[in-house]
């Protein structure tokens, strides 16, 4: 059955709250030991990692969290993207070993997905691996991978059957980025930071225990990775769920004292677009839930990046000519100037706008796969044909 719930929380009386602020006073400043433990970093995820949290139950969390002053471990693509895979489908010697540490961010992760020539097209990866024994031999690169330069670990999708058709000869592994043969290069991007990077695999030996699942069957959880990703890029923050959000763009033109003509009325429209999607967020955590991220995660990620977008350059414009200075005119400038110059990168990482326009047509709006106009073929041609 599916989870529903009210967009008004319960009130300070709550036994769920009562008991989450009786937890807190114990715990004032609680370690991440501590959180996971408690079930806190990832309530939504099962027992023992999390706490089967229904939708009502994770947002009264954050509240009560947000309340206390308390801070998740940062360890974003591993409980946002490889932790949801590695529980449903990793062996129990894999979730005993990874999953703690992830937990508590002492190990933090990576995702090595893309490449040079797969990107949007994903399952046209080159990247090999070939089975010898007892481990496998990794050969290849991959781009754009956010935090390689500081995981310990990453998920790695590479092809291990090359004569069947690029979706199903695909597996998908949990590497050691300390392992010889594996080398980081950083990207630097204009606002001055590393984030993303290139890695390369030169005859790179894994154990065969760093298969996830069956072999040649990781597209499945590929998708399912991707899935998570949109899920967890989409939260309330403009930067990929982190970061300031079009509210706290109000509250800082509030407290400057507010803005007159077009620009107020650009504050409002974002505004309006932030309360929006932070209600049609309300969903995805049902989605969470239910560990079945599915096309709602893309139609939000394909709404949130260009509001992103828009408020950091809304938030120039209001600076005005000083906005251009990286120190800018005010202590707390730095977050938004960082954020303008990151904002055009929100349209493409974690799936491309057009990939998301594909998926929402698709799988929402149920048109076909490919339209056919070859030789001046009608769709419904297409469509019987197919």
């Amino acid at each position: 059955m599916t989870a529903t719930m009210s967009l008004d929380l319960p009130g300070e009386d709550d036994p769920r709250r009562q008991e989450l602020r009786s937890w807190f006073s114990e715990n004032p400043e609680p370690s991440p030991t501590q959180l996971r433990d408690r079930g806190l970093v990832v309530p939504h995820w099962p027992k023992p990692w999390g706490l089967d949290a229904e939708p009502e139950l994770q947002l009264i969390i954050e509240d009560e969290m947000k309340r206390a002053g308390a801070k998740k471990p940062i360890n974003p693509i591993g409980t946002g993207h490889c932790g949801p895979v590695l529980v449903v489908h990793g062996t129990e010697e894999q979730k005993q070993r990874y999953l703690p540490p992830m937990l508590t961010g002492e190990e933090m992760w990576c995702q090595l997905f893309s490449e040079a020539d797969a990107g949007s097209d994903l399952a046209n990866l080159r990247t090999r691996a070939v089975r010898d024994g007892d481990e496998y031999i990794i050969n290849g690169q991959k781009i754009w991978t956010s935090l390689a330069e500081v995981a310990k670990f990453g998920i790695l999708i590479a092809r291990t059957d090359p004569n069947v058709s690029k979706h199903t000869g695909i597996s998908y592994f949990i590497i050691d980025m300390e392992t010889p043969g594996i080398e980081v290069r950083p990207i630097v991007n204009m606002s001055g930071g590393g984030l993303f990077n290139e890695v390369f695999f030169d005859e790179v030996h894994i154990p065969v225990a760093s298969l996830v699942g069956e072999e040649h069957n990781g597209w499945a959880m590929a998708k399912q990775t991707l899935a998570n990703e949109r899920v967890s890029l989409s939260q309330g923050g403009l930067q990929w769920g982190h970061g300031p959000t079009a509210r706290d763009l109000v509250e800082a033109v509030r407290e400057r004292g507010g803005v007159k003509g077009p620009l107020l009325q650009r504050l409002m429209d974002a505004y309006i677009v932030g309360e929006i999607l932070r209600y049609h967020r309300l969903a995805l955590v049902s989605a969470q839930l239910n560990k079945k991220p599915g096309p709602d995660a893309s139609l939000r990620k394909a709404l949130a990046d260009p509001h992103g977008k828009v408020v950091f350059n809304l938030a120039l414009d209001i600076e005005g000519a000083s906005g251009m200075l990286s120190d800018g005119p005010s202590e707390d400038w730095a977050l938004w100037n960082s954020g303008f110059l990151f904002s055009p990168a929100l349209t493409v990482g974690g799936g491309t706008s057009e990939v998301l326009r594909n998926i929402i047509g698709e799988r929402l709006l149920g048109l076909p796969h490919d339209i056919d106009v070859e030789l001046g073929k009608t769709w419904a041609e297409a469509q019987k044909r197919d």
